[in-house]
């Protein structure tokens, strides 16, 4: 039996190697794998060996010959195909162990050049992989040093079975299409538009116990992409509480998104994924008393988000409310241990991520196909406020009207939000009519919409909305403008003395 062995990456490699050898195989190897195995003692003979020719081409050619690839993808069952390797003096392969350049580690640092970054393009190695899975009856392939001591299990006690070589073939060809999808994502960087084709590699980072509800199977997966760090709720650390649910990440994922989207100190309380609790304060524990009182019935079994430090005031103000999980860049060590009181709180700490990149790519499934779309991540630097009434808002007012348009990108449609003092005070949204969402919105508010401003995350069609908002005694409105009764609105903003700016600009979050 002959086995290659060629690693980039060399975890317990030379243990699978001596228990290979052990079990009688013939063991070849490239480059650094061989220089490493031979260092450790292992009998193991260079690739050249197999091909009767030199490395060539700075290692770029070495094992790309028909004595390797005649030796993997010769099907043993078929007598002809075994008289060609026999004439040609071609020995059957029946193991490879590849793993690949580090491509995507060696992109992902500062600095690094075109050159460096063709020269970690690995030709050989997945040229075997897919050689290996495709003759994967006769040819065990690994790619993951996790299946070596499975393997070598296997091996000892009769052989493994097609069963495991078919799941270790798909393993393989899996790596490989992730490879080339990472090579292709980093190709594609400086480049305008859509790639007519496109390729997503997921790696599963655990299983779920269940999905939005108890019979639908649900497992969690993290985006592999050389322009993205592991940051974000895909990567967040947990410190503390039981396993998270599938509703569970969808909602942390809003509120993270929600409290990191803000530059102050912001708390976000989220239910079902829209904030019913959102303040912004230079107090952290402020902010938190400020987003609870939007709505203290809501807040109960939501996600708290924290886009700073949480300290021991905020975690102490949080006792009385159970909530399911808190999430935050960082704790201080007593406001940690404040929070592990809550046995049923789950505690999660955040590397704030790249989401205001204009290269961050947002995907909606649906039946047979996906919608792709850049993440709405304009900036404060590109919202100019366009007054349209006869009044102006005055500085307090335009401080409330930015906070609250920012707000309103984070909440369904059709959205409406009433802020005061950098604080949610209520909300409408994912109605059919926008005039419903401002009914709801002064509801939730009460008697503290009266000098609040609002929000409207697009445009409003008719003029009711604003008559119901000057209801409420609602001093400033802000919404996108593009309305054919854009006059109608403006003319009843002015009879109720309410300063409206448009934005030009609208928020749809479906």
């Amino acid at each position: 039996m002959r086995a290659i062995i060629s690693v980039s990456d060399k975890s317990n490699v030379t243990n699978f190697a001596k228990g290979l050898e052990e079990l009688g195989f013939e063991l070849f190897s490239t480059g650094g794998t061989k220089k490493s195995l031979v260092e450790a003692g292992v009998l193991i003979h260079g690739i050249s060996d197999v091909t009767n020719f030199p490395e060539i081409l700075d290692g770029r050619v070495k094992t790309l010959h028909p004595a390797v690839h005649g030796g993997l993808l010769a099907r043993r069952d078929l007598p002809a195909h075994m008289a060609e390797l026999s004439k040609n003096n071609i020995s059957p392969i029946d193991l490879v162990a590849v793993n690949l350049y580090p491509f995507v580690q060696t992109v992902s640092m500062d600095g690094v050049s075109l050159q460096e970054a063709l020269e970690n393009i690995d030709i050989g190695g997945p040229t075997m992989i897919r050689a290996s899975a495709k003759n994967f009856p006769s040819v065990i392939v690994i790619v993951d040093p996790s299946d070596y001591e499975p393997v070598l299990s296997m091996l000892k006690n009769g052989g493994v079975d097609l069963t495991e070589r078919k799941r270790l073939a798909q393993k393989a060809f899996q790596h490989v299409a992730a490879y080339d999808t990472a090579i292709s994502q980093y190709l594609h960087q400086d480049m305008t538009g859509f790639p007519d084709v496109l390729t997503i590699s997921l790696k599963k980072r655990y299983d779920l116990r269940y999905g939005e509800n108890p019979h639908q199977k649900a497992a969690f997966y993290a985006e592999q992409n050389v322009a993205k760090c592991d940051s974000g709720i895909t990567w967040a650390k947990q410190l503390w509480g039981k396993e998270l649910s599938y509703n569970n990440i969808l909602d942390a994922e809003a509120a993270w998104t929600a409290a990191s989207d803000f530059a102050d100190p912001t708390v976000a309380i989220i239910k079902h994924t829209n904030p019913c609790g959102l303040a912004s304060h230079c107090d952290i524990d402020e902010a938190y008393r400020r987003a609870f009182s939007g709505d203290t019935v809501s807040a109960y079994g939501g996600i708290v988000a924290c886009n700073s430090t949480i300290n021991l005031k905020m975690a102490k103000e949080m006792e009385p409310t159970f909530y399911e999980i808190v999430i935050a860049p960082g704790f201080d060590d007593d406001a940690l241990a404040e929070l592990q009181k809550k046995k049923n709180l789950r505690i999660m700490q955040v590397t704030p991520d790249n989401a205001g990149s204009k290269d961050y790519l947002s995907y909606r499934r649906v039946r047979g196909g996906m919608l792709v779309q850049q993440a709405d991540t304009l900036s404060e630097d590109n919202l100019e406020l366009k007054t349209v009434t006869k009044r102006a808002p005055s500085a307090t007012e335009i401080e409330d009207l930015r906070f609250a348009w920012r707000a309103a990108k984070h909440i369904k449609s059709n959205a409406i939000v009433l802020v005061k003092d950098r604080t949610l005070l209520g909300m409408g949204c994912g109605q059919p009519n926008r005039a419903v969402s401002v009914f709801l919105s002064k509801i939730k508010a009460g008697e503290k919409s009266k000098g609040a401003v609002l929000a409207s995350d697009a445009f409003f069609p008719f003029a009711d909305g604003i008559v119901q908002a000057a209801d409420g005694g609602i001093s400033a409105i802000i919404q996108p403008g593009g309305s054919i009764r854009d006059e109608d609105c403006i003319k009843a903003a002015d009879e109720h003395n309410i300063t409206m700016v448009f934005t030009g600009i609208r928020h749809f979050l479906h």
